[in-house]
């Protein structure tokens, strides 16, 4: 029996010993800045002069598609430094991605439920965010749980039921 059965699940690291989930969460990571960055930009955001630090009034729409605010921007830009920091691990990486999924499911819930015009929107989120947000949690959540599954115990799963 090899060592490296010994020691625990096997892993997809490569070369540099960085695994599947670290790098789907240093991308999603680095997305996340760039989209935090990009939202800062006049031009790459649409109606830049209406920017409000965090109000449903901000008509700023990143690529004219997505509302943001100056704290939605922020949010952006600190997910995208989760990303980077918890990506160092396995764990941390498999944690960032299924448990920033699950937050990006909250937040369509939440783009439903709360009325566009509503103070309580205050993040700001249009339709557009809400199906992005469905459409991130469910990936991050299936990016997470399929890059980390064990190997091993597939192949005696397949082996039993042959």
């Amino acid at each position: 029996m090899s060592t490296a059965s010994q020691s625990g699940p096997r892993t997809t690291a490569g070369r540099t010993g960085t695994t599947a989930v670290q790098k789907a969460a240093r991308l999603v990571g680095v997305v996340f800045l760039a989209v935090g960055v990009l939202g800062f930009i006049p031009g790459i955001t649409t109606g830049y002069d209406t920017l409000q630090f965090a109000s449903h009034h901000s008509e700023a729409k990143l690529l004219g598609l997505f509302q943001v605010s100056i704290l939605h921007n922020i949010v952006h830009l600190l997910f995208g430094v989760a990303g980077l920091v918890l990506a160092r691990t396995i764990g941390g990486a498999k944690g960032y991605l299924i448990g920033g999924g699950v937050i990006y499911l909250v937040l369509f819930v939440y783009g439903l439920a709360v009325p566009m015009e509503s103070s309580a929107n205050f993040v700001p989120l249009n339709v557009a965010d809400d199906i992005l947000h469905l459409v991130l949690g469910v990936g991050m959540i299936a990016l997470g749980a399929l890059l980390t599954r064990r190997p091993d115990v597939e192949r005696h799963t397949d082996v039993a039921n042959t």
